[in-house]
């Protein structure tokens, strides 16, 4: 199947919390790829994907990022689609860094941003999931199974 959401990562460090949105996309049979870019070192390749992710069908991007955790809005400054942050702990401020970094964006350029950590990054699945659901009514219906509604 081709992929619906981007999981992206600024570092390979960053792997194991995002393994926790890959596990709920596994479990609401959700299909998506994953890749690793840096916002500070591969700006090139962060616009290039967010410029063309949507015209290959995808519908939500979810972006994990620590520290300065610009990774989410530089997608989000090169595409239409609905971008989900997820602020990880790769600091010593326990993840207010990338929080902050991550849900304060310019007007018109809107991140959706979820918990620090490995709550956030299953919660962020969970939010991209009820935005493919609007258009797919076994999605919604999965998800009310999943929730107990």
């Amino acid at each position: 199947m081709n992929p619906l959401v981007g999981v992206l990562m600024g570092s390979e460090s960053d792997m194991d919390t995002m393994k926790k949105t890959m596990g709920v996309l596994d479990d609401l049979g959700i299909p998506y790829e994953t890749k690793v870019m840096s916002a500070h070192r591969s700006p090139d390749s962060v616009s290039s994907y967010a410029s063309e992710v949507a015209g290959r069908g995808l519908k939500v991007l979810i972006a994990g990022a620590g520290l300065a955790a610009h990774l989410a809005g530089a997608l989000a400054s090169r595409t239409v689609l609905p971008v989900i942050g997820v602020p990880l702990d790769a600091g010593g401020l326990g993840g207010l860094d990338a929080l902050l970094s991550t849900v304060q964006m310019p007007k018109g350029v809107p991140v959706a941003t979820v918990a620090v950590g490995s709550h956030g990054a299953r919660n962020a699945a969970w939010l991209a999931a009820e935005i493919i659901a609007l258009t797919d009514p076994d999605l919604a219906a999965r998800l009310r199974e999943k929730r107990g509604l």
